[in-house]
C-alpha cells in the first residue's frame, strides 16, 4: 500500500511542476509582464488591442516612442524620420499632450561628451517635430547622456539600443 500512496502523491506534484513550467514559459514570452512592452517601446512592441488610439500606451507601443542613432551621430536616419512623422501626426491629433524628448548615448566616451551628444540628439528630434507642425511650446528636451542605459554590456547590440531619443508624453498642453 505504501508504494501506491507514494505513486498517487507524485502525480499531483508532477502536475504542479508542469503548471509552474508553463507559467515560467509564458512569462518569458511576455518580458514586459502583463500587457507590457518589455521596454522595447518600438512600434508593435507588445501592442494591446485595448489601448485607446489617443492614449500614451498606444503612442509608445504602436506609434513608437523612440528613434535610434548611429555612432557619434545626431542626424536622423530615414527610419527615425518615419517614426517621427508618425509621432508628429499623433501629437497633432492629440493636442492635450506635451512631450519631453530625452536624448541618450551609449557608454563609450566621457560623461560630458555624452551629455552634449544626448542634447544634440534630443534637439534633432525636437526640430524635426516642429518642422512637421508640432508647436514648439509643447516640446522640451533633456539629455541623460550615458546615465540611463536600457541595455548594459560592452557590445554593439547594447550600444545600439542606448543611442536613442525617447519621446515621453505628459498631459497638460492646454494648461
Amino acid at each position: 500500500m505504501a508504494p501506491q500512496s507514494l505513486h498517487s502523491f507524485r502525480r499531483p506534484l508532477g502536475r504542479v511542476a508542469l503548471l509552474i513550467g508553463a507559467l515560467a514559459l509564458s512569462a518569458c514570452a511576455n518580458p514586459g509582464g502583463i500587457g507590457g512592452a518589455g521596454g522595447a517601446g518600438g512600434p508593435g512592441a507588445g501592442a494591446q488591442a485595448t489601448a485607446a488610439p489617443n492614449s500614451p500606451q498606444y503612442f509608445r507601443e504602436t506609434v513608437g516612442d523612440r528613434v535610434l542613432f548611429e555612432v557619434d551621430q545626431s542626424s536622423l536616419t530615414s527610419v527615425a524620420q518615419n517614426t517621427l512623422s508618425s509621432q508628429a501626426r499623433w501629437l497633432s491629433e492629440n493636442p492635450e499632450y506635451r512631450a519631453i524628448i530625452e536624448g541618450h548615448a551609449d557608454e563609450q566616451g566621457t560623461r560630458e561628451y555624452n551629455l552634449a551628444l544626448g542634447a544634440r540628439r534630443a534637439n534633432s528630434v525636437q526640430e524635426f517635430l516642429i518642422g512637421q507642425g508640432v508647436a514648439g511650446d509643447r516640446l522640451r528636451t533633456v539629455s541623460y547622456g550615458k546615465e540611463r542605459p536600457i541595455e548594459v554590456c560592452s557590445d554593439e547590440s547594447c550600444y545600439r539600443q542606448n543611442r536613442r531619443a525617447v519621446t515621453v508624453l505628459e498631459a497638460g498642453a492646454g494648461s
